[in-house]
């Protein structure tokens, strides 16, 4: 009977720990997102209450906390400095693919390219690329793909892909440049046996970006809401995909205008397929779906 009693009373304290522990409070909820438009830009509204409570569990749990208000304090409390990174990692959204949105990819090398180049715009046919909000690195390493395949057929062109994310976490994931192969189904056969290596334990299932291509990308971390961005030059090609649409329009207007001083005249920028440039005041014309070019004179 004490067994019992002492196995109940055990269960009574994990139920109590597991319902008490997904219970964010709208005043925490508050400071929480107040906090992550501070440190990112990022606005989260009421309805991402539930998507933020689930996130963090995984924080509670490593920091053996029992509810969100032991949470916040920790976080802004005076040892709360190295938890910063984690908690960014865990809120941000990092939804990436291997050709995603592929039209983007197919204008690059068949239009943006060969007009850069053919205006002169390449500095000895040298294109710098830059991958904005790159997450765990597909979409560098996919502009990677085609850029390569490009310069084969090229000769004397050269490239770089700069990979950027406020994440920590998805950055060392990028520079392992290792995917589970369930990932790689929309990189073109020809691609994948050019490009990828698999694993010689067929039973992890993964790729590995092979050498060659992964040392023509960098990665580094950026958040879009310093002021200075720390990039020494300026791009040809700037990928900055489906990152906007979690600002507010006034900060994305900022974002944006800081992006555009790092594109040269003419140069290229691309937008996910949710995101527009209209009404924003930016000399920039539409070439395509989501597409842009820097209106030449504009410095």
């Amino acid at each position: 009977m004490r067994g019992d009693t002492g196995r109940h009373r055990a269960r009574e304290v994990h139920e109590s720990f597991s319902l008490e522990e997904q219970e964010l409070s709208d005043r925490d909820f508050s400071r929480l997102s107040a906090f992550i438009r501070e440190m990112t830009g990022i606005a989260m509204s009421d309805v991402k209450k539930t998507m933020l409570q689930a996130r963090l569990q995984k924080r509670l749990r490593a920091l053996h906390l029992t509810n969100f208000f032991d949470y916040c304090e920790y976080l802004f409390g005076p040892d709360g400095i190295e938890e910063i990174d984690e908690f960014i990692n865990v809120v941000t959204t990092n939804k990436t693919d291997f050709f995603r949105e592929p039209h983007h990819f197919d204008y690059l090398v068949e239009t943006a390219v060969p007009f850069l180049s053919h205006h002169g715009l390449l500095g000895q046919r040298y294109l710098k690329v830059w991958s904005a909000a790159c997450s765990s690195g597909m979409e560098p390493y996919t502009l990677a793909m085609v850029l390569a395949e490009y310069e084969a057929v090229n000769p004397g062109f050269s490239w770089t892909v700069l990979g950027t994310d406020v994440s920590t976490s998805v950055l060392e994931n990028a520079s392992q440049a290792t995917y589970k192969e369930e990932t790689i189904e929309p990189v073109p056969m020809a691609l994948r046996k050019k490009y990828l290596l698999r694993s010689s334990d067929r039973s992890k299932q993964l790729v590995k970006i092979a050498p060659g291509l992964r040392s023509r990308v960098e990665f580094h971390q950026l958040n879009f809401m310093q002021d200075d961005y720390g990039l020494r030059q300026q791009f040809e090609v700037i990928f900055c995909r489906n990152a906007i649409i979690y600002f507010d329009r006034p900060t994305a207007l900022k974002i944006l205008k800081k992006i555009t001083d790092y594109l040269i005249p003419g140069g290229f920028l691309f937008l996910g397929h949710s995101e527009s440039l209209n009404g924003y005041p930016l000399p920039f014309d539409p070439v395509g779906p989501t597409i842009y070019q820097k209106k030449p004179g504009e410095l």
